[in-house]
């Protein structure tokens, strides 16, 4: 025993938690069940590995290029907030936990080994299940596992005398959340990438196919039922000068300049210098267009990082698909859609959630809400970049603009709800992304009142999310995940006589 825990140890710290190497693993298994070649697997594995660490380059670059700005509006105004972040989250359940539930952060680790038992077996069933994705993207889980460890005690108290009991009612949750939520955004992903054979697992998955959904109804084509001509951020024809906004790394600079160049020179020289940033000798107007123009970079960086790994990643999983898990994608980290669709919008989704947070932000000390949000890099990005990248596909310029400020007002609200409701606000941080501020808000409040009854209700319905949408179109639903050009020219003839009627 003692020797297969200590396997079980090292896989779970250095694989599991490891994106890179999960999905390193991923891809050797995938090219093992295809009987390549030794050197075609190495070459393979590597492959995946480098690209994901060069994208982790680029995430990683993002926010901690930028964390300190928001964090000097907090500190810079005296505010004592609780932070929407899922690393501050993170840090919150850890340290709070045991002093509010009497209860270690080591049961963490457990909870997540069992939820992605329970997301493997979904989707090896899933003709029965109707779930087709695998959630791979490690670090995402112990972020989601240490919240959802803290929301379910809060709403279930009586599972704290009963070990056994509390893991496995978690795990059912938190797996079915992980194989339903990435399973949402098959189609919309599928679409967006041309069949690139991924799907999303991150934090906003179900804010992914709302905002779809949103911007196919209310901005787009209606499925192919209305025909409506769609102005896409890429197609905006600016006159003159402005035509370098065509650019993608001019624009994202650009913007990035005026926008937190704006908010760098209200936070002040002088905190920058208090907090070693920068050295009094230092020009404060290079410092702030280095800060700036770094965004372009890693954002580039990420891009390649994308190139790199999503074919080998994609080819891999074939041969897991074909012998283990049929009609299946993986799910992976959220910027992996970054390199596809318009790359303007994502810039200006992530501009658009911003705003739609600060103005959030202001609503609440304006009506003085018991609890304060202070914007994370990570939320107010990866979510807002995210949608608005799917809400321009599907949308066009107004929906890349309308969606992801909606989207950043409810990460706000929703997160000074049950942050403070559950008492993580008083730990200085919450995860706060969109399906955080959303969805699990609501299965919190469900278990609450009803109890174990309330915990049966989460698991039916998100259980019946894949069984609807395969309802409503079973021919395409595994189509899509098995052969996408047999899938197009099955829609296209399914959508024919709509588009003849209008």
């Amino acid at each position: 025993m003692g020797f297969l825990s200590s396997i079980w140890n090292f896989f779970a710290t250095y694989i599991l938690r490891q994106a890179p190497y999960m999905i390193g693993f991923i891809t050797l298994i995938g090219y093992a069940l295809m009987k390549k070649k030794w050197y075609d697997i190495l070459g393979g594995t590597l492959k995946a590995i480098i690209g994901m660490l060069i994208l982790n380059v680029g995430s990683g670059g993002l926010v901690s290029n930028f964390r300190p700005i928001l964090a000097g509006l907090k500190d810079r105004f005296n505010l004592t907030a609780c932070v929407i972040d899922p690393y501050y989250g993170q840090n919150a359940v850890t340290a709070g936990v045991e002093e509010v539930f009497g209860k270690g952060f080591s049961q963490v680790m457990t909870l997540l080994l069992i939820a992605f038992i329970v997301n493997i077996l979904l989707v090896r069933f899933n003709k029965i299940t109707k779930c087709r994705t695998l959630f791979t993207t490690g670090h995402v889980q112990v972020q989601q596992a240490a919240t959802a460890y803290w929301l379910i005690m809060f709403a279930l108290p009586a599972l704290l005398n009963n070990d056994v009991l509390m893991l496995v009612v978690m795990s059912v949750i938190l797996g079915a959340y992980w194989a339903v939520g990435s399973n949402l955004t098959v189609k919309p992903m599928q679409e967006l990438t041309d069949g690139a054979g991924f799907a999303i697992a991150h934090q906003q998955m179900f804010g992914i196919r709302l905002g779809y959904i949103v911007a196919d109804k209310f901005f787009g084509t209606d499925g192919g039922k209305k025909q409506k001509e769609i102005k896409k951020v890429g197609d905006m024809e600016m006159p003159g000068f402005f035509s370098i906004f065509n650019e993608n790394m001019v624009c994202t600079a650009i913007l990035m300049t005026v926008f937190f160049g704006a908010i760098m020179t209200v936070i002040g020289r002088p905190y920058f210098i208090e907090h070693g940033s920068i050295k009094e000798s230092d020009s404060f107007f290079m410092y702030v267009l280095n800060t700036c123009l770094n965004f372009a970079v890693y954002l580039a960086i990420l891009q390649l990082g994308v190139r790199t790994f999503v074919t080998e990643l994609t080819a891999s999983f074939q041969g897991i698909a074909d012998k283990l898990l049929p009609s299946s994608v993986p799910g992976v980290d959220c910027a992996v859609c970054y390199g596809f669709g318009d790359a303007n919008a994502v810039t200006f989704g992530f501009l658009a959630g911003l705003v739609g947070q600060l103005v959030a932000i202001v609503l609440l000390i304006v009506f003085k809400s018991p609890t304060l949000i202070i914007c994370g890099f990570v939320p107010v990005f990866f979510d807002n970049a995210t949608i608005g990248l799917v809400a321009n596909e599907k949308g066009g310029l107004k929906a890349c603009l309308a969606i992801p400020f909606c989207s950043g007002l409810i990460q706000v609200f929703g997160s000074a709800f049950i942050a403070g409701w559950v008492g993580m606000a008083q730990y200085g941080g919450y995860l706060g992304m969109f399906d955080w501020a959303t969805v699990w808000p609501l299965f919190t409040v469900i278990m609450k009142f009803l109890g174990y009854f309330g915990v049966v209700i989460v698991a039916a319905l998100l259980l019946a999310l894949p069984q609807l949408e395969y309802r409503k179109d079973p021919k395409a639903y595994f189509l899509i995940t098995e052969d996408y050009e047999a899938y197009k020219e099955y829609m296209a003839e399914k959508n024919a006589p709509a588009a003849e009627e209008a």
